[in-house]
């Protein structure tokens, strides 16, 4: 059984089609990604699933009913733009945000207390909002969005500003809520958090879905034929062998698509006898990366007529 789906949602400002018929369902606890590029109909999607945005068409169902208080009761949600007060001390924002949720008294006071530890912020439980730095109010927003435990987590760009310390730590307490069996959506732009933490994804490009399913299956699927190099030298040589149908820099690691699964071998014997010092060869291994750039990488292909990928 799915926790929510999100049936043929689409939305148009004036010309602008924002999101085009989007339908896909999210599993009962586990993290599920939104991915795509800035713009791509993100944050138009968890607007119309929070009833942000009336959709034009289309519906959220959570638990087999349609959506409506009931869900807005049960869902921390995380937008973008921060919706924190600046004038408000810390603890005093937490309190109030948790109140908003039917969350008060000892209890919550001392849960708030424990995040802002966590997070190391409480030492600035009495500041101003506005006197925090914008890292500190991204804790201070996410803290504020998972202090009434809720049911259902959403999360816009929930790293943004973040150095990598609370990075690492956002995604601890993110695994630790899925553990107790919630349901946590999170868009990103940024595919390698994807692909570190999600178990299922929707790709979107240009307000269509062109990917979806499980992260394990979509890349056992598009890797068949990939190998992902790390190595020191020249592989330009690699370019007009025809074993090769593309290569990808990654800065740090190569993406080399083959044109028959079963050449890696062969590869590997090429970059050797031309002496390149192989350092890490992958065989049937890809990024996440890598799979958004062939599926959305070029502009000029838009999404017009391409089929949604079901893995």
């Amino acid at each position: 059984m799915y926790a929510l789906e999100v049936k043929n949602l689409t939305k148009t400002f004036d010309k602008l089609v924002a999101v085009d018929n989007a339908s896909f369902e999210v599993p009962e606890g586990s993290i599920f990604g939104l991915i795509g590029r800035n713009g791509a109909g993100k944050t138009t999607t968890i607007r119309m699933m929070m009833g942000i945005y009336l959709p034009d068409n289309g519906e959220v169902v959570l638990r087999g009913v349609k959506v409506g208080q009931e869900f807005k009761n049960q869902v921390g949600y995380l937008p973008e733009e921060r919706g924190l007060y600046k004038k408000m001390k810390v603890l005093e924002t937490l309190l109030y945000f948790a109140e908003i949720k039917g969350k008060s008294g000892r209890e919550v006071h001392k849960r708030a207390e424990e995040y802002l530890k966590r997070f190391e912020l409480y030492d600035r439980r009495l500041s101003k909002v506005e006197d925090l730095s914008k890292g500190n109010q991204q804790k201070l927003q996410f803290i504020s969005t998972v202090l009434h435990e809720p049911e259902f987590i959403i999360l816009d760009e929930p790293y943004s500003g973040l150095d990598p310390i609370n990075t690492n730590l956002l995604r601890e307490i993110i695994i630790e809520m899925k553990q107790k069996g919630k349901v946590i959506i999170f868009s990103t732009h940024l595919m390698d958090f994807a692909e570190k933490m999600c178990d299922h994804i929707v790709m979107i490009d240009h307000g269509k879905i062109i990917l979806k399913g499980s992260l394990k299956e979509i890349k056992s699927k598009y890797s068949q034929k990939n190998v992902s190099l790390t190595y020191d030298g020249d592989i330009s040589f690699l370019k007009s062998n025809p074993i090769i149908d593309s290569i990808a820099d990654y800065g740090n690691t190569t993406g080399i698509k083959l044109k028959e699964a079963n050449q890696a071998q062969q590869l590997l014997r090429l970059l050797l006898d031309k002496n390149v010092t192989v350092k890490k060869f992958d065989a049937n291994d890809i990024s996440l990366q890598e799979i958004f750039i062939e599926l959305a990488g070029h502009e000029d292909n838009g999404t017009n007529g391409k089929e949604v990928r079901n893995v």
